[in-house]
């Protein structure tokens, strides 16, 4: 049932990023597969998480999970929207264009499209965690929330800090050092992967090696910002954008989990 599960959110989310594709191609702005991704992510896997468990579990757990997944997809879907819809395209996805307009088409469904074995690969740690077999919530499923919660209020914090910033006419040219941004270089990224984290708090359990798959999300989601489609190409626009000033934030600031930060 489970691998059943997983393969219809892959189904539903291919489905979604194709949407996002043509979407993307319509209005001349590929930054909308981000925003159908995250509603889209979002939407499939909380409907999976209330897939019928067979007696197995309790329906409280499978309603909390889907909760989380909702309360997640509608933050950063919500967030993204405006920002894509009322700026110029992605320097990633413009990129694309400015290079070869007629390939690029076929890049971005190249890049839409495995979008959704992300999702799909996200939506085992989700299911495990709503399927398992405690007919009762408990104290396992308290922490879960607690730490959900944490990450999502965390995450928002850092987008307003970072709204702020931006909206300030005296910030042109400068990079952000306060708030969370002066223990991270990016704790926008470092909450959304930490929210992960909730799944295996709420049903890790070394005696049942199913519940290990609950690993998968926050090690897939770590993988994505740490290393592909988050910190590298931002902190590489900054480079280009900010020179030296951001060199120097490089030097004194975390990349991605928050610490203290170094002296000049």
């Amino acid at each position: 049932m489970l691998f059943e599960i997983v393969l219809g959110a892959l189904g539903a989310m291919l489905a979604v990023m194709f949407a996002a594709w043509a979407f993307g191609l319509a209005v001349r702005n590929g930054g909308w597969t981000d925003v159908f991704w995250s509603f889209g992510t979002g939407g499939v896997l909380a409907v999976a998480a209330l897939w019928p468990l067979d007696g197995v579990g309790a329906f409280a757990r499978q309603a909390l999970v889907a909760a989380f997944m909702l309360a997640w997809g509608l933050r950063l879907g919500g967030y993204l929207a405006p920002r894509v819809a009322g700026h110029p395209e992605d320097p990633r996805y413009a990129a694309f264009r400015a290079g070869d307009p007629g390939t690029y088409p076929l890049r971005m469904l190249w890049v839409s499209l495995p979008q959704a074995p992300a999702s799909a690969l996200l939506a085992l740690s989700v299911v495990v965690a709503a399927r398992r077999p405690e007919a009762a919530l408990d104290i396992r499923d308290a922490l879960a929330g607690g730490l959900f919660v944490m990450a999502l209020a965390g995450e928002t914090l850092a987008d307003a800090q970072m709204k702020r910033f931006r909206a300030d006419p005296a910030s042109k040219g400068r990079v952000i050092e306060t708030g969370l941004w002066a223990w991270s270089r990016h704790p926008n990224y470092f909450f959304q992967w930490l929210g992960w984290c909730a799944y295996p708090v709420m049903a890790l359990d070394p005696a049942r090696p199913v519940t290990f798959l609950t690993l998968v999300a926050p090690a897939v989601m770590y993988g994505l910002l740490r290393h592909v489609s988050g910190v590298p190409p931002l902190e590489d626009a900054m480079l280009r954008s900010r020179g030296d000033a951001f060199r120097d934030y490089q030097r004194r600031v975390s990349v991605f989990f928050p610490l203290p930060p170094k002296k000049a």
